[in-house]
């Protein structure tokens, strides 16, 4: 007889619920601001072409930030359904696109990242042209935030998520685990009656036998 899986505990759940939600959450922050302008760029040219200004994005200036994004978004829904070692290693994919996240708002709001012509496009006078560019805080700051969430639910899950639940395993029963199945109720059974014997008889005419013969009669 096979033993029945153990049930999993609450605090096994609640850690769970928490990773995916930090992942999910992370991959949703770091999305919303690869889609928003990081940085002010001013193109000086050569007079007598006047100057450009343009808006850069983030996936522009960080191309990983909406990548990781989407890896931490598909992550969080892989939790449910890897176990063991398997979300062990997953836990380590999500630490690490949170901190490819950290990298890249720090190295915004710290000037590392480089604004190049080539980021520009091909514009007439560029060749020449001498950029500058301001980096808004809000935007990059986000995706530290997220990066920061991501490293948390990376860490939870190779800390702790062996002993998480998989997808269904909360409704698995093994084998002979459950209670026998009850069975079905019998009807008492009743003396014969006048009327049954009447039914019975009429019941043997329709047959082509003799009522009246005991030797056919029903129950002789």
């Amino acid at each position: 007889m096979t033993a029945p899986h153990p049930t999993p505990r609450p605090t096994a759940r609640r850690e769970l619920t928490v990773a995916v939600l930090a992942a999910a959450a992370a991959g949703g922050l770091a999305l919303s601001s690869g889609g928003q302008g990081w940085a002010d760029v001013t193109v000086t040219r050569q007079p007598p072409l006047p100057p450009v200004e343009e808006v850069l994005t983030g996936s522009q200036l960080a191309p990983l930030v909406p990548a990781t994004g989407l890896l931490l978004l598909a992550g969080a829904v892989a939790l449910f359904a890897v176990r063991g070692w398997g979300r062990v290693v997953l836990g380590l994919v999500l630490a690490v696109a949170g901190g490819v996240l950290v990298a890249s708002g720090v190295g915004a709001l710290t000037g590392s990242v480089a604004v190049s012509l080539d980021d520009l496009g091909d514009q007439v006078g560029l060749g020449q042209a001498t950029v500058s560019s301001q980096v808004g805080a809000g935007w990059p700051v986000l995706a530290t935030v997220s990066g920061v969430l991501g490293l948390l639910a990376g860490g939870l899950v190779v800390l702790r998520g062996r002993r998480w639940p998989g997808l269904g395993q909360r409704y698995e029963r093994a084998p002979g685990s459950g209670p026998a199945p009850a069975a079905a109720p019998r009807r008492p059974s009743r003396p014969e009656s006048a009327e049954d014997r009447h039914q019975a008889a009429w019941k043997a005419l329709d047959r082509g036998d003799d009522p009246t013969d005991e030797t056919s009669a029903p129950g002789r």
